[in-house]
């Protein structure tokens, strides 16, 4: 696999069963380019270790006036300084490619796992742990994948020269060959510390990784309340032990490149002692010594790759682990299905609830708890990431198609969309029937003065469609954001459409045009929406109570409102003394209010999301001005 060659066309499924042996299945999915490094790092770093020998050649030719030895070893010189170029450049390379493939499969892994779990995938793993494993852990493994075959060339590379030491010169070569372990192995003791410390440094980032995603992400909630001071506070503090843990792990490694140089230096200091006595008795050359000392002086650049892989393996060990236990979530259904990829329609059925949405109506749901909202809008649209009884399309239990099919035929908005950066057009480049354009959906959800917005923003854009969207659109308001993602749906024209408060940002004036435009958009077509405003309410063709889990009325808004008390607790927050008498001498709200007399609702719900949307609007325009 070449870097032109990404992304793969199948990354493969992974070992998580812990992260060693993560770390193993990705060096074996990737052993062609693991011979290749080892190949030539063996000519790179034999070339080296070559390179004493032919200069102990040559000084021994000086001594014995030989003409032919010294030029011989000057060809030799020259050929050992070509294959260490030509072995450094190509093992880099072929590292550098290791490196990077390793890095790609791990993201490309990650993001698979990614769109299968959906958003179950941030309720089961915090956000800031997501972003820390796909950004410097996906570094940090494939920092280990590639070192194993530099580890592994150098590792051989000493070996041969510890041999060919003792056939060279025997009295000299013992020494170097019983040396040159105990300089590889006496750093051992000192690294299951070293790897805690690691341990603990990795941790603690993470952790401040995610304090500072969640603190980005709530920024204007956070300003809109004066609490930016105390997460600041917070995220210092948890840097400044993120330095303590990399000083003290830092601090071991130190000790540890010190012993990598100071046993190097006592090993040279032995052999030139011992070699000088040996010389003086006639019993070894002068250029068996330089041979020899030249020899075991570069041993410390092979050696070096020891700690290396010490270091790697320290580093990476944690991050793979991190990585597996993502990898190992799995969703409470088969993606695959058990049944051939097709796309049904008809009524929509949800058995844990009773709740029936008829083919081609606009159902409304209430619901008393957003948190359960959110979960029943999960489980419509198939695949729920909690194991429970399936939801019936046309008969037909999508839990039992390809997930590709259930997306396709049921699509599911959450009342938290994300808008991913891009121009307009790129965020409308949807997979859509091709019945619905974008002027049409932008137009149903009232995104005008979005398009103007995006415009102004834009200066060298001359169409409002090539206008650029920030990074989850933090550049425009919340009404705004909601209901470029509510147009990115209305595109998509899918057969059955789920949406979780899909108004929840907005005005009233702009909530009752965007009821409209759903209602005139969708006709024919299946849609749910999971609301608790009275302009939705009052347009659905059929409202649905679900209260604790179950059924609890079925009917129109303007029958509701009068006939079901926990339908009207939902929809206008009223408490029991607000209820009035039991005899219903009570005042009740209009059914057919509009955005005209929406005030009537005394405390609704409406009214308090309209009151905090303008108070988010007026926050972030003090924002800007800032």
């Amino acid at each position: 696999m070449q870097i032109q060659d990404l992304p793969y066309q199948d990354p493969g499924v992974p070992d998580v069963r812990s992260g060693p042996r993560f770390l193993w299945w990705l060096g074996r999915n990737q052993l062609g380019g693991q011979f290749k490094a080892l190949a030539w790092g063996l000519l790179h770093f034999t070339s080296v270790a070559g390179l004493p020998f032919c200069v102990g050649f040559a000084i021994q030719a000086v001594v014995d006036r030989s003409g032919a030895r010294l030029a011989l070893a000057g060809g030799l010189l020259a050929l050992c300084g070509f294959t260490v170029a030509l072995g450094d450049t190509f093992l880099h390379r072929t590292a550098v490619t290791n490196w990077i493939t390793a890095a790609a499969r791990v993201q490309q892994l990650l993001a698979r796992k990614t769109a299968q779990l959906g958003s179950a995938l941030t309720r089961r793993v915090a956000a800031g742990e997501v972003v820390a494993v796909s950004t410097g852990d996906v570094e940090k493994i494939g920092w280990f994948v590639e070192a194993v075959s530099r580890f592994t060339a150098a590792a051989l590379t000493v070996v041969l020269v510890c041999v060919g030491l003792v056939v060279y010169q025997p009295a000299l070569g013992i020494i170097v060959a019983l040396g040159v372990p105990v300089l590889a192995l006496a750093v051992l003791p000192l690294l299951p510390p070293a790897t805690r410390r690691a341990d603990l440094q990795r941790e603690k980032a993470g952790r401040a990784t995610e304090l500072a995603s969640d603190t980005v992400a709530g920024l204007r909630v956070l300003r809109g309340i004066g609490g930016e001071d105390l997460f600041l506070e917070r995220y210092r503090h948890a840097s400044q032990e993120v330095r303590h843990a990399a000083v003290r792990s830092a601090r071991m490694w130190a000790l540890i490149s010190g012993i990598q140089v100071l046993l190097p230096g006592l090993l040279m200091i032995a052999v030139v002692w011992h070699g000088v006595g040996l010389a003086r008795e006639g019993r070894v050359t002068v250029g068996e010594l330089v041979t020899v000392y030249s020899a075991v002086m570069l041993l410390t650049y092979p050696l070096r790759h020891f700690e290396e892989i010490a270091m790697a393996y320290s580093f990476s060990r944690p991050s793979a682990k991190r990585a597996a236990r993502v990898l190992s979530l799995e969703r409470a259904t088969d993606t695959q299905g058990s049944r051939d990829a097709a796309v049904p329609a008809g009524d929509l059925y949800d058995p844990a609830t009773g709740l029936l949405a008829p083919g081609g109506c606009l159902t409304a749901v209430v619901c008393g708890d957003p948190d359960a909202a959110g979960r029943l809008a999960e489980r419509l649209g198939g695949h729920a990431p909690e194991e429970g009884p399936s939801v019936l399309l046309g008969g037909v239990p999508l839990d039992e198609l390809p997930l590709d099919s259930a997306r396709t035929a049921v699509l599911v908005q959450d009342k938290d969309p994300v808008l991913l950066s891009g121009t307009l057009r790129d965020l409308l480049d949807v997979p859509a029937s091709g019945e619905v354009t974008a002027e049409e959906a932008l137009a149903a959800a009232q995104c005008g003065d979005v398009l103007e917005a995006l415009a102004q923003g834009s200066l060298d854009a001359e169409d409002p469609m090539d206008a650029r969207i920030t990074e989850r659109g933090r550049s425009l308001s919340g009404g705004q954001r909601q209901r470029l993602a509510l147009a990115r749906s209305l595109i998509t024209d899918p057969g059955v459409l789920v949406l979780d408060e899909p108004t929840s940002a907005v005005d009233s004036h702009t909530e009752a045009r965007i009821a409209e435009g759903i209602r005139s958009l969708r006709a024919g077509s299946t849609t749910l929406v999971l609301t608790s405003s009275p302009l939705l309410l009052d347009l659905a063709e059929r409202v649905v109570l679900v209260h604790e889990g179950e059924i609890a009325a079925v009917g129109l808004h303007r029958e509701l409102i009068h006939e079901e008390p926990r339908y009207r607790a939902v929809v206008t927050r009223e408490t029991d003394e607000e209820a009035g008498p039991a005899d219903g001498t009570g005042s009740q709200p209009d059914p057919m209010a509009g955005p005209g007399t929406r005030t009537a609702f005394a405390g609704g719900s409406a009214q308090r999301e309209t009151a905090l949307g303008d108070v988010l609007d007026e926050l972030e325009e003090i924002e800007e001005t800032a």
